[in-house]
């Protein structure tokens, strides 16, 4: 299996539901092999092209003649297939270095971060017609920045391409549909995962001082929010929240940076910390991948270990293409307050779970269901159990199993 994108690093959501894919097939008894621009996989099973990271500086001098404008210049044209040429090369030396049998595009068929290598794996799958699974996680038609853009040839060629041979995924039903509407193009829905069979990890002797190295206390209410700063995350809701309950104890704990989207949103989320008058702790330098210290010697700590000491969650996104903190929020068993985002309601609500939910607003409402929750132990956890469940049954590693299996039988018939 050769899984292929621009990026197989970090935390972000391509990489870590990639990386629950290569989970399931290995355990199935595939081989999985990893090509990107940015890697952190083992040597033996990677093969890195820098040229295919989305930051990498011809490519971000392509992508900006292709985006915000309706005329590219003939010479981006040509540098456009320059790369992409060059980037042909290193794929076909992927598919001969590992021989993959299938090949899995983890959304560089879907979002144009990086139009030459779109192009580039649409040309060497119409070649070659390698077994296809491709894995859509945002359209363009779902980001405001690729609205106008002078690479509409581009895109209906290769975001995503409509080859025979190939097994589209998308991660929602609105994804599907509009994937029908817009190319003819049927698809499987094939939801983000958590493993729920495992049980969740909680204090241990690592992070039991967790509390005391953020400089918090053992008596403190900490609201977490557990994503990028980045604008529609919708983290004003949150400020606005802990505005209005006035508990003196309650703190909201950011864990993430802004990334790479600019500091212009931050900025604004401290201004409005400020005038709210609320406790902020922010600890993204203190949270990693993996445990261990930083330079200056204090302990580093992972989201598993953050996610024991909080009491209750944040996640007012305005739009999301599934929801990877909400299943985190679910496994880790703790109340959550969600904005009823469209996937949210249409594929995840209907479920059952039990939420404090919002539509845009900080109503009286869910002040009120926020400080009820707080203050009623048996009621957090009757909605813990009961959101667990329902995490097992729709979102665990056995439904990925099950329908990863349905798109290989397509593809290589039963065995």
């Amino acid at each position: 299996m050769g899984f292929l994108s621009t990026r197989f690093a970090g935390t972000d959501g391509v990489t870590l539901e990639a990386a629950k894919w290569a989970h399931i097939l290995e355990a199935e008894g595939a081989t999985c092999f990893w090509m990107a621009g940015m890697l952190d996989k083992p040597a033996e099973i990677s093969h890195h092209e820098p040229l295919a990271f989305f930051n990498h500086p011809e490519i971000l001098e392509i992508q900006k003649h292709l985006f915000g404008t309706t005329r590219r210049p003939r010479e981006i044209t040509d540098r456009v297939n320059q790369v992409k040429e060059r980037l042909k090369v290193a794929i076909y030396e992927f598919l001969d270095r590992y021989q993959i049998d299938l090949l899995i595009p983890q959304n560089v068929l879907t979002i144009p971060m990086h139009v030459p290598l779109g192009l580039a794996v649409t040309e060497v799958m119409a070649e070659t017609g390698i077994a296809t699974i491709a894995h859509h996680h945002d359209f363009a038609w779902e980001r405001e920045r690729f609205t106008v853009t002078s690479a509409a040839d581009y895109l209906a060629a290769a975001f995503p391409p409509t080859l025979p041979g190939t097994e589209h995924v998308v991660i929602n039903s609105m994804q599907q549909k509009e994937l029908a509407r817009r190319y003819g193009q049927a698809s499987t829905v094939v939801p983000n995962v958590y493993d729920f069979d495992t049980p969740p990890p909680g204090i241990d002797d690592y992070n039991r001082d967790f509390r005391n190295e953020i400089g918090v206390s053992d008596e403190d209410i900490l609201v977490l929010q557990p994503t990028r700063l980045v604008a529609r995350k919708g983290i004003e809701h949150a400020i606005e929240l802990l505005r209005r309950l006035k508990m003196p104890r309650v703190k909201l704990v950011l864990s993430h940076p802004a990334g790479d989207e600019g500091s212009d949103y931050l900025a604004l989320l401290n201004e409005r910390i400020a005038d709210a008058g609320i406790d902020c702790v922010q600890i993204w330098d203190r949270v990693g991948e993996v445990r261990g210290t930083d330079p200056q010697g204090r302990k580093i700590y992972t989201l598993n270990d953050v996610y024991p000491h909080a009491d209750l969650v944040t996640y007012p996104s305005l739009y999301e293409g599934f929801g990877n903190a909400f299943l985190e929020a679910v496994y880790f068993k703790k109340p959550v307050v969600v904005n009823t985002y469209a996937v949210y309601a249409r594929d995840i609500e209907p479920l059952g779970f039990k939420t404090i939910s919002m539509s845009q607003l900080v109503t009286n409402e869910v002040v009120e269901k926020t400080r009820e929750i707080l203050a009623n132990a048996a009621l957090r956890d009757e909605w813990a159990e009961a959101n667990f469940e329902l995490g097992r049954r729709f979102f665990s590693y056995t439904v990925l199993r099950r329908r990863l299996a349905g798109r290989l039988a397509t593809l290589f018939g039963e065995s």
